[in-house]
């Protein structure tokens, strides 16, 4: 038994050093002093078990522990999870971009457009008059508003405005003879070439597509007309570091800088096929003919997530992506079953405990459009933006799969891909180490310059 012991003494304080120093390079202060006790407590009890191991009643105390921590390992490394149904998309509705809440603020720059939506939608007129008569994103009057800082991020969708025109370019007129394998992993490297953590590849199908454009005047209210064969999906991940600021400014940098790196991968990989001889266009922020969120979760390298956007294995929604389509045929990605995350999205509710909009939804997915998935109240969700003057990103500040891709979060998203009970049990530590409802910031926190203003942890 005392070999027993000291084994289990060693691998178990083994991880709970690790966790605290994890904890600790995080700047986790709770999961940190958490973490050390547990360490000592850990420490003290195997002693206890080594030291008394002749002695009753610690012998039979320390044979039920033993005993009871090889039945939980066992359990732990079953693959179980309840039957889940697949979503019926045989009867999607196409979405109409004019409805999302982007568009409909921006009808208040187009006097003809705003008119003729509003007389289709009466409804929605009083609501989105009190939610323009506030500050824009980035304007003075926001909570969250700093005269150096804010300009960062308008400067960043300032900037990806003028790169519209990359979203389409000259086909070459010679058609280069390649193959849908080879091309396919040029595609992929050329993505991570230039900043993506994971491509995925799907047939475009027509519910992938906004039915009518919505975002600018520039064909406002035209049908969406896309005879793509193929979609490329890209993941960038954002900063923690910054995003754990959420809702205060740094967060929404952050988010911005990533939108513009997901559109550079996007317009470069776009000019490459066209280079081949194939038509191709970027779809990147304010930019879409596509619902990005749908072919990333039909490209197989993620799912959609009880807040209402795309969930990554890894990154969780702490991503942005863009998209390519193109007439190419590409090989599509070997799909992955993602179902643990949308089982753990099931349990887990923090984004809706900690939504300050309450635009979350506690109960399961709803049908709209025809099918079953989750979706948020945007109105209620961008009235918040723009009281905050940012993006306020809490949901994805919360997640439990918003943390560093390092040893011991991998071991953890290992642990919770493996079923249901061990998805509580993760939850129940995640709720300790990190708290289940983690405070919002008054203002934003104080200036650090740094040259480097998205790679160190930006205060504004």
């Amino acid at each position: 038994m005392r070999t027993i012991n000291l084994a289990l003494f060693f691998i178990s304080d083994i991880f709970l050093l690790v966790l605290l120093v994890s904890s600790i390079v995080e700047r986790e202060k709770r999961a940190s002093f958490i973490s050390f006790a547990g360490l000592l407590f850990n420490s003290l009890l195997w002693l206890i078990f080594i030291r008394f191991d002749h002695l009753s009643p610690v012998k039979e105390i320390n044979l039920v522990a033993v005993i009871g921590l090889f039945i939980f390992a066992f359990i732990s490394l079953i693959p179980f999870f309840p039957p889940g149904a697949d979503r019926d998309i045989s009867q999607v509705e196409k979405y109409d971009e004019r409805d999302n809440m982007f568009a409909r603020n921006n009808l208040q720059f187009h006097p003809e457009p705003a008119a003729a939506y509003y007389s289709a939608h009466p409804e929605k007129k009083e609501i989105d008059k009190k939610i323009r008569d506030k500050p824009e994103l980035g304007e003075p009057g926001s909570t969250y508003y700093d005269h150096y800082g804010s300009p960062v991020m308008d400067a960043a969708f300032s900037y990806l405005a003028r790169t519209r025109f990359a979203a389409s370019g000259e086909i070459s007129k010679k058609k280069k003879k390649i193959t849908n394998e080879e091309m396919t992993r040029a595609i992929r490297d050329i993505a991570r070439l230039y900043g993506a953590v994971d491509v995925g590849f799907t047939e475009l199908r027509p519910y992938h597509l906004y039915s009518r454009s919505g975002r600018h005047k520039e064909g406002w209210g035209e049908v969406i007309k896309n005879k793509h064969r193929s979609a490329v999906v890209f993941v960038v991940k954002m900063d923690v570091d910054m995003i754990n600021e959420a809702p205060s400014l740094p967060a929404a940098i952050e988010a911005s800088h990533q939108y513009v790196e997901a559109a550079k991968i996007a317009h470069i990989t776009a000019e490459y096929i066209r280079s081949f001889g194939y038509d191709a266009r970027g779809h990147t922020d304010a930019n879409y003919q596509v619902l990005c969120v749908p072919l990333a979760v039909d490209s197989g390298i993620g799912v959609l997530g009880r807040l209402g956007i795309f969930m990554h294995p890894v990154y969780g929604p702490c991503v942005r992506l863009s998209v390519v389509t193109t007439d190419l045929k590409l090989e599509e990605t070997k799909k992955k079953k993602n179902h643990r995350i949308e089982h753990f999205c099931r349990v887990c509710k923090k984004c809706a405990d900690n939504c300050p909009s309450k635009s979350i939804p506690h109960d399961e997915e709803l049908s709209s459009r025809g099918f079953r998935h989750w979706s948020i109240d945007q109105e209620k969700c961008f009235s918040l933006w723009k009281t905050f003057g940012t993006d306020c990103a809490v949901c994805i500040r919360v997640c439990p799969y918003t943390k560093p891709d390092t040893p011991v979060h991998r071991l953890v998203r290992f642990y919770i891909s493996r079923n249901s009970l061990n998805q509580r049990i993760a939850l129940f530590f995640d709720d300790l180490l990190y708290g289940r409802k983690q405070a919002i910031p008054g203002r934003n926190p104080d200036l650090f310059r740094t040259k480097d203003l998205m790679r160190a942890k930006i205060q504004l």
